[in-house]
C-alpha cells in the first residue's frame, strides 16, 4: 500500500503523513508542484527525526507518477462524493490518493481513479485535516489487508 499525496500544500499536514508512513512502513509519494520547499522547517518539525525511515518518492507531476505506477488500484479521496471509506474492498497494493488542501483532488485526476472514497461528515464541515483523513483511510485499508499483523512492529 502506497500513500500518495498531490500537490500538499501545508508542511505540517506532509510531515504528520510522512510520520505516518514511517511508522507503518508504507512508502510516500509526493506529487509536484509543492506548496513549500521539501526542507522546510515545519515539514521537518512535524516529520521529527523519522525522515530517515520514510520511503519518499518526489514527482515532477501526476503524469510522470501515473505512467511509473506498477501497484493495484488507485483509491481517491473526496470530501462529498464516492463510497463510504469503510465499504471499499482495498488490497494491500493500493495506492491512496489525496489531493491538495485547500482545492481537493483536480477533476482530471478524479476520471484516472478506480474509485472515489469518502469520509462521513455534517454538512456544517467543509472538509477533514489532510493527516486525519489520511490516518482514518489508512487504518481501516491495513485493518481491511490484514497488514498490522502481517508487518513486524516489534
Amino acid at each position: 500500500m502506497e500513500i500518495i499525496l498531490i500537490e500538499p500544500e501545508i508542511p505540517p499536514n506532509t510531515g504528520n503523513v510522512a510520520r505516518l508512513c514511517a511508522g507503518l512502513g508504507l512508502t510516500l509519494n509526493l506529487i509536484e508542484p509543492l506548496g513549500f520547499k521539501i526542507d522546510d522547517k515545519h515539514l521537518k518539525r512535524a516529520g521529527l527525526d523519522y525522515w530517515p525511515h520514510v520511503d519518499l518518492r518526489l514527482w515532477p507531476d501526476w503524469r510522470a507518477f501515473k505512467e511509473a505506477w506498477r501497484g493495484g488500484r488507485l483509491w481517491g479521496t473526496s470530501a462529498r462524493g464516492g463510497e463510504l471509506y469503510t465499504e471499499v474492498k482495498i488490497s494491500a497494493d493500493d495506492g491512496l490518493v489525496f489531493g491538495p488542501e485547500t482545492r481537493g483532488l483536480p477533476e482530471s485526476v478524479k476520471a484516472e481513479m478506480d474509485g472515489l472514497m469518502r469520509v462521513p461528515l455534517r454538512p456544517v464541515v467543509r472538509s477533514l485535516n489532510l493527516a486525519a483523513c489520511v490516518s482514518l483511510i489508512t487504518g481501516e485499508a491495513m485493518r481491511q489487508t490484514g497488514l498490522w499483523t502481517s508487518m513486524n512492529f516489534g
